[in-house]
């Protein structure tokens, strides 16, 4: 299985989520199939289908997170050291050619992207644009509007 690049707060964020599905979410689902099955006759019991279905959920959520974290390559943004070029973890703000607009993202993995936080998936169409970009430079982006250029203000590992 190929390795999959994360950032060391990403990486915290799906242990914290795997620890809570372990010790808060799959022991509640367990007590609730218990009071479900204690009521009786479970081919009526619509409760109980209902907690076996959670429990479907939550069992394939905690594979998944699990299977996450053991191909993840944390990256911890500020021990990178790219000599001022774009990477992955790299906080990177950026001038619209066209409007003078100033944006700034950081380039994470695909399950960290959150683009109203700033943060954009590593395989989007800009960071692909921006990957190994100094300051100075400019990125063309293919965007759904058409073409937007880019200069690279700064670049900075945190």
């Amino acid at each position: 299985m190929a390795t999959i690049p994360i950032t060391k707060r990403g990486a915290e964020k799906l242990k914290d989520e795997l620890h809570r599905l372990k010790t808060v979410e799959r022991p509640s689902i367990i007590q609730a199939i218990a009071e479900a099955r204690a009521q009786g006759d479970l081919s009526e019991n619509a409760e109980y289908e209902a907690a076996k279905d959670r429990q479907g959920f939550i069992e394939g959520r905690i594979a998944e997170v699990e299977g996450k974290l053991s191909a993840a390559q944390i990256i911890d943004p500020a021990a990178v050291d790219a000599g001022g070029r774009v990477v992955f973890g790299a906080t990177v703000e950026l001038e619209d050619e066209d409007s003078g607009d100033t944006v700034k993202y950081q380039i994470v993995g695909e399950d960290e992207a959150d683009l109203k936080l700033g943060l954009i998936n590593v395989s989007s169409p800009i960071a692909r644009a921006l990957i190994g970009k100094e300051e100075g430079d400019t990125a063309v982006v293919q965007a759904p509007g058409g073409e937007r250029r880019y200069e690279v203000v700064s670049v900075r590992y945190l």
